[in-house]
């Protein structure tokens, strides 16, 4: 072997060394499997709870309060059967006597859902142009109400909503288990469109209410 091929070998002996030296020791070297995941099995992001008690969370969020039976509830209303608690002050609404007589918006959000916290001002923004042409009724489809509550003081949201931890109200009208989702209703508490989507502006929101229950805002 000449000198050249003797100083490449001592060459390669060195830097498998330095290799053997540096690799990690006492861990698992397999890279973290990705398969299963999917938007069925996401976790919501961890949220610190407010120290701050129910009431005082919902005196300085001064949502809109629930809407309120104007008649007897529709017949075949989707929602029959549902009495869930309102956000802004704990009291029972019976969402088919809530709703009926009049169209409404119904959107499923939660606390952790980044579309959701997106969309809400739109959506604020939408009910104000509104008025009193229809309903608009947020649903907080996860457990946690101080979370709900603390979250929309973030985002300066002020609608009247219902906490609904059992997902009770995405089980009555047929929605996928997405967040967030609107359901267009019609007075008589049918089901006129659900939209498993966020809005990016209030007027997708203004041009989906046109269309599926005739509402023009």
């Amino acid at each position: 072997m000449n000198s050249a091929a003797r100083w490449s070998l001592a060459a390669l002996v060195v830097v498998a060394a330095l290799v053997v030296a540096i690799w990690p020791r006492g861990a698992d070297d397999t890279p973290a499997s990705t398969a299963g995941t999917s938007s069925s099995t996401y976790q919501p992001p961890s949220f610190t709870p407010s120290s701050d008690s129910l009431d005082t969370l919902r005196s300085e969020a001064s949502l809109a309060a629930c809407p309120t039976p104007v008649g007897p509830a529709p017949a075949g209303s989707a929602l029959t059967g549902l009495t869930l608690d309102c956000v802004s002050d704990g009291s029972s609404v019976d969402l088919a006597a809530a709703l009926g007589g009049k169209p409404a918006l119904i959107n499923l959000w939660a606390y952790w859902c980044a579309p959701c916290a997106e969309e809400l001002p739109h959506l604020q923004e939408f009910a104000d142009s509104a008025g009193a042409n229809l309903n608009v009724l947020t649903v907080h489809s996860d457990p946690n109400q101080e979370n709900a509550l603390t979250r929309l003081i973030d985002y300066s949201v002020h609608l009247p909503g219902v906490q609904d931890g059992d997902g009770k109200v995405r089980i009555a009208v047929g929605a996928p288990p997405v967040l967030p989702v609107s359901v267009l209703v019609r007075p008589d508490g049918t089901v006129a469109k659900v939209l498993p989507q966020p809005f990016r502006s209030s007027e997708e929101i203004a041009d989906a209410v046109a269309q599926y229950l005739g509402v023009v805002v």
